[in-house]
């Protein structure tokens, strides 16, 4: 953002970043209910202004108790502008929030996840929707929802700013050895290499073949349909299923994000914040996504290189087995995945755990534009543009058309632009040329309203639903289409635009549980099964954050998990339930700054026995609460 400032605004910016702002933190408490706490600004600094609409950020320096979210709250005259705030647990840092984001939505993005949030270096910021002008700032408030115990929030230096000042606060590092929160405490948390690797053998010990009593394909035993030789869809009896290769009935009960680099650690600019860093032969760097398993592993006394950061959980993972720590990495989570009632490898993970054609996996499909186009929806209107979707499909779907293990394939993911169409036109028409804007301008000429512009994004999402299923088709007829997978509750405008293009409607739904509503109005509109791309549940502590659906401990998400994914099972048109994610983000926050505690196992490869344990029960109770023979579990997890 640029700025036209006379010589006396810079004056009066630069007073106010020298001035004497209150030093002593202001000390906020959260327990029980969500309670907002609120200050004039003055309160906080007497020298701030009312009307912030010339600086570029609003910066202070905070430590939380906790890495539970928190809003930050501007009141204005107009009306209230909020964002969420996610920090460090137990860490002084500085925080530059861009005002911007208080003023105006983000259209960036080809994804919920990229255009919903941004990273910082000691938290991340959510973008709330609730923004408008910030000329007449009178207050400043601050709420966290379902606090757990008793937290704090400390502030202080409250100012306002022209450059970013963000820092975490030495010298003390963060981040130890193994990739876990120094600043936290919990039982087991890991002090030596030797209790690691005590833990890792008796695990292994406990990974029998056959607990689980699965077909070839990790099907139900003793069911029986029409083998065809492929993963495909059939309803029996008024319910949906998968039907694997062999004939077998087949729930999908996935995990995304199964790989051995897990997500990386940004280093740059933080290398401080670290007792030490991997190797640099951990790092993936410069590499396209699925190509950690061809990486070499270099000895720990490798210079470091780290251009996008580092794997703490690929280093113990090399601690754990050795230079062959790849295939020995396949072969236990593959076993870990038979034991534990996981039985499909979901999106996000690496390819070789489906090219070791031992367990079922879905593959996604790209390079149809959605990378770069407006809000996540190609320009679909550029001359070349079914030949880059025939390409890609041929690219990606022949090598896979004879492949038994592969259950289908996804072909996008929450699009940014489904219920914000005004805001995509508009850019759209305010950005450069381009063969969309050409169309739409012709498409308006004919009369330009909010439905006639409604009607041209959801004319262009359908032609492209279009050309890519039959792409797909074309050069893969064996596999399913699994379709886009929705963020949230999907609108009926795109229920209904679905229908003709999928073999299977998927949805990404974080909470405690599926509206049986809204399954059966997907269902009546489209007549598809359905399939949840992903869910989870966290907790927080050790330097990680609850994540999108919060329970009040590893106890509770094993008690959400079954309830989730049972209640979600009893509706017969749900055919599967995939977990995001098979591996804790890092504490110190992959790319975009989520630093969730999501995963089966954490960053040592130790697994959350709570919600293993609830997994596999689930699992053996799927046949006969999708068949309708028993009720799903009704004990609900406690939140906070």
């Amino acid at each position: 953002m640029k700025y036209t400032l006379s010589f006396f605004k810079i004056a009066f910016v630069l007073f106010l970043t020298a001035c004497s702002v209150k030093k002593e933190p202001v000390i906020v408490k959260f327990k029980g209910a969500s309670l907002e706490k609120k200050w004039a600004i003055k309160e906080l600094n007497p020298e701030l202004p009312s009307d912030w609409s010339s600086f570029g950020f609003l910066t202070f320096e905070m430590k939380s108790s906790t890495t539970q979210r928190f809003e930050l709250r501007l009141y204005d005259s107009a009306g209230i502008r909020r964002l969420t705030i996610q920090p460090f647990q137990g860490a002084w840092v500085r925080a530059s929030i861009p005002l911007v984001h208080f003023q105006t939505r983000n259209t960036k993005g080809m994804d919920m996840a990229a255009i919903g949030k941004t990273a910082r270096p000691g938290y991340w910021i959510g973008f709330s929707g609730s923004v408008g002008t910030i000329k007449h700032v009178d207050s400043l408030g601050i709420i966290m929802r379902q606090p757990i115990d008793s937290q704090t929030l400390e502030i202080r230096n409250v100012r306002l700013t022209m450059a970013i000042q963000d820092t975490v606060f030495g010298p003390n590092p963060l981040v130890d050895e193994f990739g876990q929160w120094i600043p936290s405490e919990w039982q087991g948390k890991a002090k030596t290499i030797d209790e690691l690797k005590t833990s890792w053998d008796n695990e292994d010990k406990t990974l029998h073949p056959g607990d689980l009593k699965v077909s070839k394909y990790g099907g139900f035993p003793g069911t029986k349909a029409k083998a065809t030789g492929f993963f495909r869809v059939q309803k029996i009896d008024g319910i949906w299923w998968f039907v694997d290769p062999e004939g077998h009935l087949f729930f999908s009960t996935g995990s995304c994000g199964i790989g051995p680099w897990a997500e990386l650690s940004r280093i740059p600019g933080r290398e401080y914040i670290f007792a030490t860093l991997p190797p640099a032969g951990l790092v993936v760097s410069n590499q396209p996504a699925g190509t950690a398993a061809n990486q070499t592993v270099t000895p720990p006394s490798q210079p470091p290189r780290r251009d996008r950061g580092s794997s703490f959980y690929t280093w113990n993972l090399y601690r754990r087995f050795g230079a062959d720590w790849n295939s020995k990495w396949i072969d236990l989570t593959v076993r870990r995945m038979e034991n534990w009632g996981i039985n499909t490898v979901g999106n996000w993970s690496d390819p070789s755990l489906g090219n070791s054609h031992r367990i079922a996996y879905v593959a996604t499909l790209s390079g149809w534009g959605i990378e770069t186009g407006v809000m996540g929806l190609p320009d679909i209107y550029s001359t070349d543009y079914a030949s880059k979707v025939d390409a890609a499909a041929k690219r990606q779907c022949t090598p896979k058309k004879d492949d038994p293990y592969l259950l289908g394939y996804f072909i996008g993911n929450e699009q940014p632009w489904p219920g914000r169409e005004a805001e995509l036109i508009k850019t759209v028409l305010e950005g450069g040329e381009t063969p969309m804007q050409t169309e739409l301008k012709k498409y308006l000429a004919s009369g330009d309203t909010p439905e006639r512009r409604k009607a041209f994004a959801y004319n262009t999402f359908t032609k492209f639903l279009g050309m890519v299923n039959a792409a797909i088709k074309k050069y893969d007829p064996n596999h399913l289409n699994l379709g886009i997978r929705y963020g949230g509750s999907p609108s009926d405008d795109i229920i209904k635009a679905s229908k003709g293009y999928f073999d299977v409607f998927s949805m990404n739904v974080y909470g405690y549980s599926i509206n049986q509503n809204t399954l059966q109005k997907i269902y009546d509109f489209t007549g598809l099964p359905i399939i949840i791309g992903e869910f989870h549940f966290g907790t927080p502590g050790r330097g990680l954050a609850p994540g999108l659906a919060q329970t009040r401990n590893q106890e509770e998400r094993g008690v959400a998990y079954r309830y989730y994914v049972e209640n979600a099972a009893a509706h017969p048109a749900l055919i599967g339930t995939h977990w995001f994610q098979w591996i804790d983000q890092p504490s110190t926050g992959r790319n975009d700054g989520e630093n969730y505690n999501i995963g089966f196992i954490d960053v040592t490869d130790r697994p959350y026995s709570e919600l293993v344990d609830a997994a596999k029960e689930t699992f053996n109770r799927l046949l006969e609460v999708h068949s309708g023979k028993i009720q799903p579990v009704s004990r609900q997890a406690i939140t906070r």
